[in-house]
């Protein structure tokens, strides 16, 4: 029996971002809202109920929010381009280094209709960006 558990939470930022489309406006600085959600998935444990207790998951996301909210995402270590994409692997990354069993991402802006969602299993190497 495997369960899934989120979270999810969101950050304003800014950045740039080299396209072939929409390319004047991209490259020019400009920021969203985004929204993420992390899913941690296991088995419960039996002795406290839970795949993870969900304070520590909150704990691990504000850290990771801090790094993001009110940030120029071009200039934020370890993330590279700032792409969605490697928004989903910079989050999945850093709950991973806090041993959390991250199961999925997503990443998404509300006002326009933008989402990527990174899927893994546990055996799932992350790429250094």
């Amino acid at each position: 029996m495997r369960f899934e558990v989120s979270q999810e939470f969101y950050f304003d930022a800014a950045h740039t971002l080299e396209r072939e489309i929409e390319a004047a406006g991209s490259r020019r600085i400009h920021g969203h809202t985004y929204h993420a959600r992390a899913t941690v998935a296991g088995p419960r444990d039996p002795a406290t109920g839970m795949v993870v207790d969900l304070g520590h998951l909150r704990v691990q996301l504000k850290k990771v929010r801090e790094q993001l909210d009110h940030h120029l995402l071009d200039e934020v270590p370890g993330l590279g381009a700032p792409t969605m994409e490697n928004l989903c692997l910079f989050i999945a990354r850093k709950l991973r280094e806090a041993d959390f069993p991250v199961h999925a991402v997503e990443v998404w802006r509300k006002a326009g209709g933008d989402r990527c969602r990174l899927e893994m299993t546990p055996e799932d190497q992350l790429p250094g960006l």
